[in-house]
């Protein structure tokens, strides 16, 4: 993609972690995710782009939604030839943390070249995420004690050196006691398993691995991510009820067996993936207001370019002369 494409993309994370952060603590999840929603779709209008939203804000929260199909960018007003983008969102992860001011709200956008992200159904996914030590040695086929005792072997470790991410949910009673009884470590978060499932590829924030059901959408948002840092997401779609089963059979699922790898779900050759903290977290820094500014902390990646940034953004107030800092 263009540079200037890869810019707007930033910004457009970034404005969208600012909105959501303006609400943080004010108990208004839908709110918090509605500002989110409205600064990510303006930003993204500005872009020099024909862009199409694949995946969009799901039906599961009721909140307003950047929809599926839904067309972004200027490449539709004017008469100017710009590229096609498909375009992967999730205007506020965490909207109950951001809601409560919690740890790890974010703010996510990829994007692709077209047919480059899976437009996957929004019902739930079974999931495991691994870093590219134990990229190689996993798998949704085996049991929950093989695949934590391959990636100690990748690791050179001991399992109970190891530690998982799983989303404290009733549904995940049976997974905790199986990786608890493997000898590894938990870490049970409230919300928010894309932000997880990032950490677990990076190395540094003490996570090795994220394992459980967490929403189909995401994990495209997940497995984009992994493309550019070449880590492993593997993904099976999980319909919990009759609707969900309903909905996979109009998008045309046939295999709810299928195991989908992390080029299945984000097969794009340019695939951009922007995420900026709304909260203070594990990986990101929240957005920061301060006399004069507003500072912000973000994830950004390009596999066509192998670039991985992490990135620190200061906006000026109009006719501030704030002096700049690292701290």
């Amino acid at each position: 993609m263009e540079s200037s494409l890869e810019i707007g993309f930033l910004r457009v994370s970034e404005k969208a972690a600012i909105a959501a952060a303006r609400t943080m603590g004010y108990g208004k999840r839908k709110y918090s995710d509605q500002v989110a929603v409205e600064s990510m779709r303006e930003e993204l209008n500005r872009l020099k782009m024909r862009g199409s939203i694949v995946i969009g804000e799901g039906e599961r929260d009721k909140a307003p939604m950047l929809y599926v199909g839904e067309p972004l960018g200027r490449g539709w007003t004017e008469g100017e030839i710009y590229p096609e983008i498909d375009i992967a969102v999730d205007p506020l992860e965490g909207t109950n943390l951001c809601a409560t001011g919690s740890a790890n709200a974010i703010a996510v956008l990829a994007a692709s070249e077209k047919g480059g992200l899976l437009n996957a159904p929004d019902i739930y996914m079974e999931k495991l995420v691994v870093g590219p030590t134990a990229g190689d040695h996993v798998g949704l086929d085996k049991s929950v004690a093989e695949n934590l005792g391959q990636m100690a072997e990748a690791f050179k470790r001991d399992v109970n050196e190891m530690t998982i991410i799983v989303l404290d949910r009733e549904r995940h009673h049976d997974l905790i006691a199986q990786i608890r009884e493997a000898g590894a470590r938990i870490k049970l978060i409230s919300d928010g398993d894309l932000s997880a499932g990032i950490s677990a590829a990076i190395r540094g924030t003490g996570v090795h691995g994220l394992m459980g059901i967490g929403g189909a959408p995401e994990g495209v948002l997940t497995a984009a991510a992994m493309r550019c840092l070449s880590g492993r997401m593997q993904g099976r779609l999980k319909p919990l009820e009759k609707w969900q089963e309903d909905r996979l059979k109009q998008m045309g699922f046939k295999d709810a067996n299928k195991v989908y790898e992390t080029a299945e779900l984000a097969s794009g050759d340019d695939i951009i993936f922007s995420a900026t903290g709304v909260t203070d977290g594990d990986l990101l820094r929240g957005v920061r207001f301060f006399g004069g500014g507003i500072r912000t902390s973000s994830l950004f990646m390009s596999l066509k370019t192998n670039a991985i940034r992490f990135v620190d953004t200061i906006y000026r107030e109009e006719g501030s002369k704030l002096a700049v800092s690292f701290s």
